[in-house]
C-alpha cells in the first residue's frame, strides 16, 4: 500500500496551480494523495483527478462562513484585495472538520502538505501526531523575507513615512524595501486584532513545521536556500521547481477559460518572425485601472511592436469596477493583425515557449517569473504587491534578465515610456544580452527538472522520505 498524504492548497490560482502540479508529480511517483478543496474550487482538480484517478482523491469540505466574506465566494479571484485576511481566517475553521475526518478514516494520511498561507495546519498535524510540510509557491528570496517579517516584526521609525526603508541585513545581498512595498497583510498587522493574531501565529508555525517545499531550483536561488536552511535549523528543504505542465495543454485545463483558443494563438504566433512579439500579462489577481490600460494600450499602438495583451475580467465585487479593466474603444480594431487581446485566462506557458516571443511585460508574480525564466524570455518588470518586489529584485539586480519599468499598482503609466521600452525590447543590444542570460537560465531550469537534475533528485528524495513514514 502506498504512503498516503493530505494536500491542502490555498484557493487562489497562483497558489493552487503549482501545488496541484506538484501533487500530480508525487502521485505519479507512487504516493496516494487526498486533496482538500471546497465545492466551488473542485473544478480546479479536474485535470489531476482525470490523470491520476487511482491515486488522487478529493476531500470536499464546505467553505467556512465568515461575516466579512460573501457567502458565494470561495476563491481569492472572486474577492477584493482587502478580503484576503478574512479568507485566511475562515479557512482556519476547517481544523475541526479535518480532525474528525482524520480520526474516522481507516487509513489516514501520514503527513500534511499545505500552502504557506495555511500555517495553522502545523497545529493540526501536531494534534494528530503526524508531519506537516510547507509548500511555498513563492521563491526562496521571497520566503526568506516573509519569514523575517513575521518572526522579527520590523517596524518604522516614523509611522507616517511609507518610503522609509525596511532592511533585511541577515538575508544574503541585504535586500531592503520601502515600507509601502512590503506585504500589505504584514503592514496591516495590529496587535490584539484576533484575525491578524491568528495570521501571525500561522506564519510563525511555518518556521516550526517539518520541512519546506519550494517552487524554485538550486541553480537559481542557491544562496537563499542555504540561508533558509541555516535560519530554520535543518536541511529538510526541497526545491523542486520550476513546476510546469509536462505537455502543452489547453487554457481551460490548467487555470480557466479564455476568449482565444490556444490553437488560434499558436497559429498567429507562427506567422511572426522569431523574437518580435512582446507578451503582456499581469496575472490572475491584478486589475489595471482604465487610465493605466489606456496609456498601456496607446504605448503598444505607438511602438509598432507585435504583441499579445491579456486583460483580466473584472469581478462585480471589485471596488469601483467601472474604473478598472476596460481597454479603450476601437483599440483592437486599430491593431488588427499586429496584436492579439485575450480576456480571461491565457495559455501562458505555451505563449512564452514560442520562438516569436522576445520579452514579457509582467507583474513579477512568481509563477509568471519562473515560467518566463524556464522559457528563456527576459522581462519588463512592473511589480504590484505581495512577493513581486522581491521577485523583481532577483531578476533585475541579481540575475540581469529584467529591467524595471514601473513600481506599484498605482503607478502613473506614460504611453511614450511604454513605447520606448517595447521598441528597446525588440531591437536593443542590451536586450539581446538579457535574452542570452535568460536562455542560459532556461537551460538550467530544464536541466534541473530533467532526470538526474537537482529538482528531479529533490522530488525523488522527498517521495522516498515520505514513503519511509508509512513503513
Amino acid at each position: 500500500m502506498h504512503a498516503h498524504v493530505l494536500v491542502f492548497p490555498f484557493p487562489a490560482q497562483g497558489h493552487m496551480i503549482p501545488l496541484l502540479d506538484f501533487t500530480a508529480q508525487i502521485a505519479a511517483a507512487g504516493l496516494s494523495v487526498t486533496v482538500v478543496v471546497t465545492p466551488k474550487n473542485l473544478p480546479s482538480l479536474d485535470r489531476v483527478l482525470a490523470a491520476h484517478p487511482a491515486s488522487i482523491t478529493a476531500l470536499v469540505l464546505p467553505f467556512p462562513p465568515h461575516p466579512a466574506l460573501p457567502a458565494a465566494a470561495e476563491n481569492l479571484s472572486q474577492l477584493p484585495p482587502d478580503a484576503f485576511r478574512f479568507v485566511l481566517r475562515a479557512l482556519g475553521d476547517l481544523r475541526d472538520p479535518l480532525l474528525r475526518w482524520f480520526r474516522s478514516h481507516p487509513s489516514p494520511p501520514a503527513a500534511i502538505i499545505s500552502d504557506l498561507f495555511l500555517g495553522w495546519t502545523h497545529h493540526l498535524a501536531r494534534q494528530l501526531g503526524i508531519r506537516r510540510y510547507v509548500f511555498c509557491p513563492c521563491g526562496a528570496l521571497a520566503a526568506s523575507i516573509i519569514n523575517s517579517l513575521w518572526c522579527e516584526m520590523p517596524t518604522r521609525r516614523n509611522r507616517h513615512d511609507d518610503d522609509e526603508a525596511t532592511e533585511f541585513p541577515r538575508i544574503p545581498n541585504s535586500p531592503f524595501y520601502p515600507w509601502w512595498q512590503l506585504s500589505p497583510l504584514y503592514r496591516s498587522y495590529a496587535e490584539g486584532d484576533p484575525v491578524l493574531e491568528f495570521i501571525k501565529d500561522s506564519f510563525r508555525a511555518n518556521a516550526l513545521s517539518d520541512g519546506l517545499i519550494l517552487n524554485t531550483f538550486l541553480e537559481l536561488e542557491g544562496v537563499y536556500l542555504d540561508y533558509l536552511a541555516k535560519e530554520l535549523g535543518h536541511d529538510r528543504i526541497w526545491p523542486i521547481g520550476p513546476l510546469l505542465p509536462p505537455i502543452e495543454i489547453g487554457p481551460v485545463d490548467r487555470g480557466g477559460s479564455s476568449t482565444v483558443s490556444i490553437s488560434q494563438i499558436s497559429t498567429w504566433l507562427d506567422t511572426c518572425q522569431d523574437g518580435t512579439v512582446v507578451y503582456v500579462c499581469f496575472g490572475s489577481q491584478t486589475i489595471l485601472s482604465n487610465k493605466q490600460l489606456e496609456e498601456l494600450s496607446l504605448g503598444l499602438e505607438k511602438s509598432g511592436v507585435k504583441f499579445i495583451l491579456v486583460v483580466k475580467d473584472v469581478m462585480p465585487s471589485h471596488n469601483e469596477s467601472d474604473d478598472y479593466g476596460m481597454i479603450p474603444t476601437e483599440f483592437e480594431n486599430r491593431v488588427v493583425g499586429r496584436g492579439v487581446v485575450i480576456r480571461g485566462w491565457a495559455p501562458q506557458v505555451a505563449i512564452l515557449r514560442h520562438r516569436a516571443v522576445c520579452a514579457f511585460l509582467t507583474h513579477c508574480g512568481w509563477n509568471s517569473t519562473l515560467e518566463s525564466i524556464a522559457a528563456g524570455v527576459p522581462m519588463m518588470a512592473w511589480p504590484m504587491g505581495a512577493d513581486q518586489f522581491a521577485n523583481a529584485t532577483l531578476i533585475e539586480n541579481e540575475l540581469g534578465i529584467a529591467v524595471r519599468v514601473y513600481d506599484g499598482d498605482e503607478a502613473a503609466v506614460d504611453s511614450n515610456d511604454v513605447a520606448r521600452h517595447l521598441v528597446e525590447a525588440t531591437t536593443s543590444e542590451k536586450w539581446m544580452e538579457r535574452r542570452a542570460r535568460a536562455m542560459a537560465l532556461g537551460k538550467a531550469a530544464r536541466d534541473a527538472t530533467a532526470r538526474g537534475g537537482s529538482s528531479f533528485n529533490n522530488l525523488d528524495h522527498f517521495v522516498s522520505y515520505l514513503s519511509k513514514l508509512h513503513q
